[in-house]
């Protein structure tokens, strides 16, 4: 197979998901309080119940959900300068790690008294804490976790995604949260990417702004659990061939840094923001319309209760150690 005709097989997927974000963002201008990219997903996640998409659709759908939402991170960094992102880093660190371990010791402990099995425990910790399929796909191999389990734990992890970007700016605006204390909110208990830029742009366009650079960081700490867990699980040196830290740093990480350094130095016009902005917001709405249109409703159902009671659980728990460390630390 040809690469022109590989991308001439992602057209009709990508033309579906453009289309949908069309829609979406009409909506959302007539809705502003929902917005383009929840319009979106709640447009796709109908279609693909109604009417599944048919398989010469998919490879384009998976490229609007992955690479085009990767993508609009990359146009994010050019708000953004380095100094910004440090500074961003700095302060939410405190926040980020609290998250974290609270999220990880809580998966150990309900897992464990829920009776689920150790790998399908950690997988959906690991992903509620540091970053949904992402960190899944990271440590599947240095625990040796198999495809069951990994479908579980995405599928346990892809509906709270979808009930955070509903949800959270609720909780912001009921809270009075500040567009950069939902950014950081949004930034440390919201699990993928797509979502977190999803639930924050719907909030305002600082909120997104800071959320992703809070994200980015957080998706960091992939490269230290994954060794972690080599060593606990006692396979050090066999994991090492297999865990290449530079794979663990997701391509769009160092694309965004180096935008935001273009900007920094002054190569991005300070008139081209607006329309970068714009361009960035309908990416997103692309990818999170495709991320709907994968929906598997099925999926959640044959994942059982108990993986779904452990997601609910940790996704509270990640949500109110978030806003309570936040609000301990004078960060809100």
């Amino acid at each position: 197979m040809t690469r022109r005709h590989e991308l001439l097989e992602r057209v009709p997927g990508l033309a579906l998901a453009a289309g949908i974000a069309i829609v979406a963002t009409a909506f959302g201008h007539v809705v502003p309080i929902v917005g383009g990219p929840v319009s979106g997903i709640i447009i796709g996640v109908v279609l693909a119940t109604m009417l599944r998409p048919a398989a010469r659709l998919r490879i384009g759908i998976r490229t609007a959900s992955k690479w085009v939402l990767q993508l609009s991170v990359v146009v994010l960094g050019s708000q953004l300068s380095l100094a910004q992102i440090a500074k961003v880093g700095l302060e939410s660190l405190p926040v980020m790690i609290g998250t974290l371990v609270a999220c990880l010791a809580a998966a150990w402990l309900i897992g464990r008294r829920l009776g689920i099995a150790g790998n399908l425990r950690t997988l959906i910790g690991v992903g509620t804490g540091v970053c949904g399929a992402s960190a899944i796909a990271a440590v599947t191999p240095v625990i040796g976790a198999v495809g069951f389990d990994v479908a579980y734990a995405i599928s346990t992890i892809f509906l709270f995604n979808i009930a955070a970007v509903l949800a959270f700016p609720i909780i912001g605006h009921l809270l009075g949260l500040s567009q950069h204390a939902f950014g950081l909110f949004a930034g440390t208990a919201v699990n993928d990417m797509s979502s977190v830029v999803a639930t924050a742009t719907t909030y305002g366009s600082a909120a997104a702004n800071y959320a992703v650079v809070v994200k980015l960081v957080r998706t960091l700490m992939i490269i230290p659990i994954s060794f972690g867990l080599a060593a606990w699980a006692g396979r050090r040196d066999a994991a090492r061939t297999r865990v290449n830290v530079l794979r663990l740093v997701p391509w769009f990480l160092i694309g965004f840094i180096l935008v935001a350094a273009a900007n920094s130095i002054g190569l991005i016009p300070a008139g081209a923001h607006s329309g970068l902005t714009t361009a960035s917001v309908f990416l997103i709405t692309i990818a999170l319309s495709a991320v709907g249109l994968s929906t598997d409703l099925a999926g959640f159902s044959r994942a059982g209760a108990k993986p779904l009671i452990l997601g609910a659980s940790l996704w509270v728990i990640a949500s109110l150690t978030s806003l309570g460390l936040q609000f301990a630390t004078g960060l809100t």
